[in-house]
């Protein structure tokens, strides 16, 4: 092999990869260097190649062209293990710089219950179990775009591992259709999601001029619906983010309207009262309106009517003052209490309209979980305080 040819295969091959050419030039003088000390049993060997002519320098009289056909394969040899390392790290960076980027491919394969993506370039991305959104199937051949959540070196090869079901998947789609966001005028201060089924989006604009909640929705609706086709008809409530507990809760639980909010700010709890109309809308379907607004909001939410509410405040005060005697002191154990001659029997503590000793269950909060007779959610939000748009 003579230094013009290593020149010109070096040049081809750093050309057509895309690879440094340096890293080509080390690689052929390692297997110089190998393959001649091998042979020729020397210890203090030293060389260099010019990178212009390939001419080798050496501290003994060697040439290439004697070398024969196994410094050839020893050098091919080298340089083919070093393109799939190049390549390994150009492909590695690439996709590194995509993590929390969205990607297009093409569904290629199943492996169990992974899904095997082509990304192209000879790359494959693996969306497993774990990242796919319930209720969606895949075909070969379909078109799939889906957020790449990590990317790891595995041996010779590029792992990329993708997600349908991560929340900044949402974040990057509203980037992707909202202008405002990707120019950073518009914040998306914080996002709760469960796949498939509803997600909601707290927005901010550092421009008074500019609607946050409207520039998402979009003239008509065309942006947030792109959207909501992308996920194949998920839920969106967008709510405009406020930095007062109270306003932020109240926007949070749209389209539910509020009565008033009690707050426990050192235990972070709310207590929110509603009309009994507005219940269900609060609670949402198997508790997903409350659930996704208490994690949006991070503050604990109780939902009750005002009649719940007097009711456990009623049984509490019963249940107090049954378990004191007649002076105010408990009564004694193993003693009934005593009743006044004259008078009906005292109606026993937590007692219900039975008059038995079982306790009536408590009244239906709404800490994540809907009463039995709930319904879902309508739509109906305010569009000055939030958006709440429906596949």
């Amino acid at each position: 092999m003579a230094g013009s040819d290593i020149v010109r295969y070096i040049d081809s091959i750093a050309r057509d990869k895309e690879i440094d050419r340096e890293s080509l030039y080390q690689a052929v003088e390692q297997a110089i260097y190998q393959a001649v000390s091998k042979k020729y049993g020397i210890d203090d060997l030293e060389l260099t190649l010019d990178r212009q002519t390939g001419q080798l320098h050496c501290n003994y009289e060697i040439r290439l062209e004697d070398q024969g056909r196994i410094l050839a394969q020893a050098v091919k040899q080298m340089i083919t293990g070093r393109v799939r390392e190049a390549e390994r790290d150009v492909l590695f960076e690439e996709f590194e710089k995509k993590i929390g980027e969205i990607v297009t491919g093409t569904v290629q394969r199943f492996e169990g219950d992974t899904v095997i993506v082509n990304l192209g370039r000879n790359m494959e991305g693996i969306l497993p179990r774990a990242e796919k959104v319930r209720g969606e199937s895949y075909n070969i051949g379909d078109r799939l775009r889906a957020l790449v959540l990590e990317v790891k070196k595995v041996g010779s090869r590029v792992k990329v591992i993708l997600s349908r079901a991560h929340r900044d998947l949402v974040r990057a789609l509203f980037e992707l259709e909202v202008p405002e966001i990707a120019d950073g005028v518009i914040v998306i201060r914080r996002i709760e999601r469960e796949p498939g089924y509803r997600t909601k989006l707290a927005v901010h604009s550092s421009d008074p001029k500019v609607d946050s909640v409207g520039a998402c929705v979009g003239v008509r609706g065309a942006r947030i619906k792109a959207i909501i086709e992308e996920l194949n008809g998920e839920r969106i409530d967008i709510i405009r983010w406020n930095d007062d507990p109270q306003v932020l809760i109240t926007n949070a639980l749209k389209p539910a309207e509020i009565s008033h909010i009690e707050l426990d700010v050192q235990n972070k709890k709310a207590l929110v009262l509603v009309e009994e109309d507005q219940l269900s809308l609060a609670i949402g379907r198997k508790g997903q309106n409350v659930r996704l607004a208490s994690r949006l909001t991070s503050w604990d939410i109780d939902i009750m009517t005002r009649a719940e509410l007097e009711k456990s405040i009623a049984e509490e005060d019963a249940a107090a003052a049954g378990g004191e005697g007649a002076d105010g002191e408990p009564a004694a154990e193993g003693e009934a209490p005593t009743e006044a001659e004259g008078e009906a029997p005292t109606e026993y503590a937590g007692g219900g309209e039975s008059g038995t000793d079982e306790p009536e269950p408590p009244a239906p909060g709404a800490t994540g979980e809907p009463p039995a007779t709930g319904t879902d959610d309508t739509d109906g939000a305010d569009r000055t305080d939030s958006a709440s748009t429906a596949g």
